[in-house]
């Protein structure tokens, strides 16, 4: 709240630049206000889908996370995830243990973090 009356926030509706190479997209499904974010990255546009798909199974099989404020929400966040990306490598789900196996991890965060771009 303190960074919000510091005039440090600003709210976003629709899409929106956040940084040169960094955007929010509003999507909706999983809660009401869900946007993903997209990146320009070396190896192309990835996008960081957060709770709109969980795990890589829910965009790539379009089978919704089972707590949904909006399953027609959710199947356009899918599709919207699947254009946004350059490609389904290219799509980062928010929870997917599969992550650290399909990317590769920083040296000294083995199972915490992994280098996406």
């Amino acid at each position: 709240m303190r960074q919000n009356f510091a005039g440090r926030l600003r709210f976003v509706d629709g899409t929106a630049a956040i940084v040169p190479g960094i955007m929010v997209h509003h999507v909706g499904g999983h809660a009401a206000g869900l946007q993903v974010a997209t990146v320009e990255t070396a190896r192309g546009r990835v996008v960081l889908a957060s709770d709109a798909t969980h795990y890589y199974a829910n965009v790539e099989e379009d089978r919704p996370f089972r707590i949904v404020s909006d399953v027609p929400q959710m199947y356009d966040a899918f599709e919207t995830i699947r254009i946004l990306a350059d490609s389904p490598d290219h799509i980062i789900p928010g929870h997917d243990p599969l992550v650290l196996e399909r990317y590769p991890t920083v040296p000294g965060l083995e199972g915490i973090a992994a280098r996406l771009a």
